[in-house]
């Protein structure tokens, strides 16, 4: 779901949310600049924003132990490999600064065309997405499923399918939809390791 913060408690967890995901300037910068990227259905997603909120709740650095900043977007008019890389070189150009200033990565797929290479990488096929929402659902962690997006008009959205409680509790959850075990343990390995108040929760028994 896109979250509709109308209730209060949700508000405020929106509010709270936003506000520490802004707190990392690069996250705010692509936020910022993000229209300017003219791709259809971009999120900013996965560790620039829940390990953003991590710092912010351990009083770290906002950017500490964040590899790159994911964007996604979904355009199924175009699968080829140059459409996708004439994207990610606009998103080079118009990222330069924040690459060269904070030595990240800004990471730009189209999710309509995961399902093209993902099965040779991790020897699990994938589905066809339906969006870039759909992408994010099939994290290997619930915990990853986040995506803050800010439209034309400068209007945010934020997609949260699974809420904000688990990421305040720093509570890693298992999503076995899609990315095998190993893949969810690896990554949770590496998180407790830079993240140590974490909490992670073994993968299901079959």
């Amino acid at each position: 779901m896109v979250v509709n913060p109308a209730r209060r408690d949700l508000r405020t967890q929106y509010d709270g949310f936003l506000a520490m995901v802004r707190r990392n300037p690069v996250s705010a910068a692509i936020l910022d600049r993000g229209p300017d990227l003219g791709a259809p259905d971009w999120w900013l997603t996965a560790g620039a924003v829940f390990q953003t909120v991590w710092n912010c709740l351990a009083d770290r650095d906002p950017t500490a132990g964040i590899r790159d900043y994911d964007v996604f977007y979904h355009d199924p008019t175009d699968l080829s490999y140059e459409a996708e890389d004439a994207v990610v070189r606009r998103a080079d150009a118009l990222f330069a600064d924040l690459v060269a200033e904070h030595g990240v990565t800004v990471e730009v797929r189209n999710e309509a065309r995961v399902h093209l290479w993902y099965e040779q990488k991790f020897g699990v096929p994938c589905p066809e997405f339906a969006d870039s929402a759909d992408a994010i659902d099939h994290f290997a962690a619930t915990t990853c499923c986040f995506g803050v997006t800010t439209d034309p008009d400068r209007t945010t959205r934020v997609y949260a399918p699974h809420g904000f409680g688990d990421l305040f509790a720093r509570v890693v959850r298992p999503n076995p939809v899609l990315a095998p075990r190993s893949v969810y343990e690896t990554k949770a390995a590496r998180w407790q390791q830079e993240w140590p108040a974490l909490t992670v929760l073994p993968w299901p028994c079959p």
